[in-house]
């Protein structure tokens, strides 16, 4: 049945006459009663968040895609959205969408970021109006943890992309605060070196319960759906896929057992409006559930500052039109 659904979902997302930023009626939610089941999952409220970001891809593209047999079957055991909207025009590339998961927007008073490239004096911010701003201040532990990071090229603070080890500074957005990669951005600038991890360090962490209590990981331009020249293993979607199916099982046993959750997203569309967007955990309504709100990159921020309960909302998180992600868990589970 769950196959049948998402072939429809992919005839008809994305030909939607609303622009992404449109305020939109409520989309109808589960309001049932919980199952023994439910029940089981639900618990007391989340703990720990672990943003895995993807690249480049559709929902219609992933969603039933015989090619992303993983992703497919979390969808099956977990929830997924399916008006997750590309908040920003198509025209603009990856960097921005990455700085908007910080602070709402890619807009500031000293830099509009409407391209891609390194951390450098002129293409990165002053602005202190960001997500890990407020977790230091609320004494909230948080890490970055990117595949390819080496410290030859990149910098133990990675404001440089690699091209062997395809790390893209571009798909990591702290470097470009210049509160966290110095002024100018500068690859000793100590508190970037304090919270920024090769990926390659991630499983020990997690093995001896020494990860953030927020996480943004991303793979590498090879593993992340995007593609990159010479990347083998099948089509995007595939690599993308198989990847995720070699990192994510034992995180998501860590996440079910640490009352953590696991949002899996991607940075944007290519050339339609709705993308994927997946919630992994503990603490969720059901195995399977689609949520038809509407959503987009504010939602995710907004939802992690209820997680962790920092204010002032950033951004465009702070829009009234702006939806949380309450609506894929159980009464108890989020905030």
């Amino acid at each position: 049945m769950l196959a049948k659904r998402l072939l429809s979902l992919g005839l008809t997302m994305g030909f939607s006459t609303l622009l992404a930023c449109d305020p939109v009626p409520p989309a109808e939610t589960d309001t049932a009663p919980l199952s023994s089941e439910q029940a089981l999952h639900a618990g007391s409220a989340i703990q720990q968040v672990f943003v895995v970001m993807m690249e480049n891809q559709n929902a219609k593209d992933v969603y039933g895609n015989p090619d992303a047999p993983y992703i497919n079957q979390l969808m099956k055991d977990y929830g997924y959205a399916s008006n997750f909207q590309d908040c920003l025009p198509s025209s603009v590339p990856s960097e921005p969408h990455y700085i908007w998961l910080e602070a709402g927007t890619n807009a500031f008073s000293d830099v509009t970021f409407g391209g891609d490239g390194d951390a450098t004096a002129r293409n990165s911010t002053a602005s202190t109006a960001h997500l890990v701003n407020l977790l230091d201040k609320a004494g909230i532990s948080w890490a970055a943890y990117q595949e390819g990071i080496d410290s030859t090229i990149s910098g133990a603070c990675p404001i440089s992309s690699n091209g062997l080890t395809r790390y893209a500074a571009k798909h990591n957005p702290f470097v470009f605060f210049k509160d966290v990669s110095g002024n100018p951005p500068s690859k000793t600038a100590s508190r970037c070196v304090a919270h920024n991890k090769p990926l390659s360090q991630f499983a020990s962490d997690l093995s001896t319960g020494s990860v953030a209590r927020y996480n943004l990981i991303t793979p590498n331009l090879c593993h992340d759906m995007h593609g990159a020249l010479g990347c083998s293993g099948g089509s995007n979607v595939k690599q993308g896929d198989t990847w995720l199916k070699g990192f994510l099982p034992s995180l998501i046993t860590y996440a079910k057992a640490n009352r953590g959750v696991i949002l899996l997203t991607w940075d944007e569309t290519e050339g339609t409006t709705t993308q994927p967007f997946l919630v992994i955990g503990s603490g969720l309504k059901r195995s399977g559930y689609e949520s038809k709100v509407r959503y987009d990159m504010s939602s995710v921020l907004k939802s992690i500052q209820r997680i962790f309960a920092v204010t002032p909302l950033l951004g465009h998180a702070a829009d009234a039109s702006t939806t949380d992600l309450s609506d894929f868990f159980a009464t108890g589970s989020f905030p």
